[in-house]
């Protein structure tokens, strides 16, 4: 499984992290960051709290966060980002050109 798919599959399951009226704390991170090195892709929800605790954009939030982790942003819907960190298996490049398989091509 490629990274990018698995951070496509994190969009549609429910939040591992949730930020909450404290704000992104460095407890916060270490979870996210312990998550990461678990899963490689982690869910993260910002509750509307938190967007009025740090003072920001959603989108400049979840950019913060993946900044002070090393990671990549996936993507943000809504208040909910997905971010990933690749292992040595895993690349953020595609894998090239699609292959052929039977009559349908693989995406």
């Amino acid at each position: 499984m490629s990274l990018r798919w698995r951070a496509k599959q994190a969009h549609h399951g429910p939040a591992d992290v949730i930020i909450g009226k404290k704000g992104v704390t460095p407890e916060v991170l270490r979870e996210i960051d312990g998550r990461l090195r678990l899963k490689g892709v982690v869910k993260v929800k910002l509750l509307k709290t938190a967007v009025e605790v740090e003072g920001g954009d959603r989108r400049e939030i979840a950019r913060r966060v993946a900044e002070a982790l090393g990671a990549k942003l996936m993507g943000v819907r809504g208040r909910t980002f997905v971010l990933a960190r690749p292992s040595r298996e895993d690349s953020f490049k595609d894998a090239g050109e699609p292959q052929r398989l039977g009559r349908w091509k693989a995406w």
